[in-house]
């Protein structure tokens, strides 16, 4: 059963791939075989990265671009083609949070918010999925979040474009499975990364409040998100589209705090 998650030459490009869940996604692609390209803004970041990817023996380029602009995703994504092969697997990962009250949110950061998280997706989307649907062949993985079907305070932007994202999933599923490009999404729960490390550590009150309400009793390990990334990817899902796949150790399947009784 093993060749159904055999990925080797396949080209997968992961955006925002230079550190994070991004980075972890990114890393089990390659290791079940793909060829990485590597999405970033930062030069000094993207350097970091590509150290870190091939220390670890994955064979990764990396392309410095900004999402949101069309025709630099455009140019690019066509460099990608030429220099180092088909696009067979896409991972929209790039994206941004604004923790602002709603009264006190500017107009201009809810579009900003709006830009990256959603719209970001969709122009990626359409330069890599014009060539795919061409090849008819492809995977693409929008990652989404619980925030694509619950609200919190202070994440309205956030909130609004990954239940955006959510439904353009199943949108572009829609359009492109008689083309044989599945399009799903992966819901990612509250995981331990640099990013979370200040409120993870022991007495910290959002600490308590996620591993009390997260059935699993801990936080994600960004290694979580592996299998699933590679199901999407691979021949295995070829037959699953317009889903989204919520790793989150079982949040949104309670509505109340799990007992510790037997």
């Amino acid at each position: 059963m093993t060749h159904l998650f055999d990925l080797t030459g396949k080209v997968a490009l992961v955006t925002g791939a230079t550190h994070g869940l991004g980075m972890a996604m990114a890393t089990a692609l390659g290791k079940a075989g793909a060829t990485l390209v590597v999405n970033g803004n930062t030069p000094e970041k993207m350097e970091k990265a590509l150290e870190t990817y091939r220390q670890e023996g994955l064979d990764v380029k990396g392309y410095l671009f900004d999402v949101t602009n069309e025709e630099l995703a455009k140019e690019n994504i066509a460099r990608i083609e030429q220099e180092v092969g088909p696009i067979a697997i896409l991972v929209n990962n790039a994206g941004m949070i604004k923790r602002i009250p709603a009264l006190e949110m500017e107009v201009a950061d809810f579009r900003k918010v709006l830009d990256v998280d959603l719209t970001g997706p969709f122009i990626m989307s359409k330069q890599v999925g014009k060539y795919m649907v061409e090849r008819r062949a492809g995977k693409i993985i929008n990652i989404c979040s619980m925030m694509s079907e619950l609200g919190r305070d202070t994440v309205s932007a956030y909130a609004a474009a990954k239940g955006g994202l959510k439904m353009l999933t199943k949108n572009l599923a829609t359009e492109w499975a008689r083309y044989n490009v599945q399009v799903n999404g992966i819901g990612p729960g509250y995981f331990a990364t640099e990013q979370t490390a200040p409120i993870r550590v022991d007495g910290h009150p959002f600490n308590e409040f996620i591993i009390h309400r997260t059935p699993a009793g801990r936080w994600g390990d960004p290694e979580d998100l592996a299998g699933t990334t590679v199901f999407l990817s691979s021949k295995a899902s070829d037959f699953v589209n317009g889903q989204i796949i919520y790793v989150d150790g079982g949040i949104l399947a309670t509505i109340g705090k799990p007992s510790n009784e037997q």
